[in-house]
This record gives C-alpha cells, structure tokens and sequence, in this order.
C-alpha cells in the first residue's frame, strides 16, 4: 500500500510554514514514494472538521497515512486519529485551543494567505466539540515539546499525552527550534 503523509499547519498559519517545508523537503529529496499532503485548512473550525474528514476518506483506502501536526494542527490530528485510528506526530500541539483562541476573537488576518476572516463565540464551541478527553490509544501518538513555547504551556499536552512517546527539550520556542533533525524520525514513526 501507498504511503501518505498529511501535514497540518497551526492558527494563522500554512503549508508554506517552515517545518511543514522542511517536511515536505525531507520526503521529496529521501522519500519520493511519500505523497504528501499540506492543505491551507479553513480558518473556521465547522469548516476544517468537514474537509478533514473528507480528506481521509477519500484517501484512507488506498494509502497508509501518518498524521504530523503543528500548534492547531497537533489538536485536529489528536481528534483525527482517534477517529480514524491513524498515527501522529504532534509538535507543540493546542491542548485547548478553544481557551486560547478566545483573545482571538474579532477580525484576523492570515499572514500567510492574506485570508480575512471574523472568529466569534460559536467558532470556540466548534472547537471545543473536536476535544478528545481521553487518549484512547495513547501508543499511537508521538509528542515533541519544547519547555520554551511562549504560546502554549508544554506541561499542559506532557500531562494530556502522558502515556505516549514524549520528547521533551529544555528552551526552544513554540515554532520548534531545528526541527529539521526529527523528519527521517518521524516517518519511521508513521511507518511510512
């Protein structure tokens, strides 16, 4: 079976987004039997959820898919791979993001599409519904922290993905710093 990896990006931003590049790099220049996949996700939560969904059945019986997903990503991959029983990659992933986002709230613009959109009170509730309470299978889940993420606090998702591979690093940021040494890891991880 063909391999598929999908790479989803975080608030505000998109596949151009330099670790989803340096994915996308490692598989094309050592992994070319990789397909990989990096939407630009609507920026409502409704919207994403549905388009998600549809992505993986479209896929899902032809391919073997791995989930990598960062910030905002990290939170729709932990609900698509309950789902859909798939394995994921999570780097500095929103535990609630619909906590988070509430200062958020009002008009955004995505820097990098330019998208304008109004995020209100409903858009949180969406979210909220998307939140996996449990790790069921917590072995499918691979989580990589760093202490120094000024967005999110890592000891939030140490404690939520407690049971899964963790790979926790002192300092850093919330983009991951040299994330560049994890991809070949990561596919193995997949088993892609």
């Amino acid at each position: 079976m063909a391999s598929l990896l999908i790479y989803l990006h975080g608030f505000n931003s998109s596949p151009q987004s330099l670790k989803a590049q340096q994915m996308a790099q490692y598989c094309a220049d050592h992994r070319p039997d990789i397909k990989v996949v990096m939407p630009q996700l609507p920026s409502y939560p409704e919207e994403a959820q549905v388009y998600l969904e549809q992505l993986i059945l479209r896929f899902k019986d032809e391919y073997k898919i791995g989930l990598v997903g960062s910030s905002l990503g990290g939170y729709l991959c932990t609900w698509l791979s309950e789902r859909f029983a798939l394995p994921a990659v999570l780097i500095n992933p929103a535990v609630k993001p619909y906590e988070l986002l509430v200062d958020y709230l009002g008009p955004q613009q995505n820097p990098y599409s330019g998208e304008n959109y109004v995020l209100v009170p409903q858009h949180m509730a969406q979210l909220q519904q998307l939140d996996v309470a449990t790790i069921n299978a917590p072995q499918r889940f691979w989580v990589l922290l760093q202490e120094g993420d000024e967005v999110l606090d890592y000891r939030q998702s140490m404690m939520k993905y407690a049971e899964s591979k963790l790979t926790i690093e002192p300092n850093g940021d919330h983009s991951f710093v040299n994330f560049e040494r994890f991809p070949a890891s990561i596919i193995q991880f997949l088993e892609l």
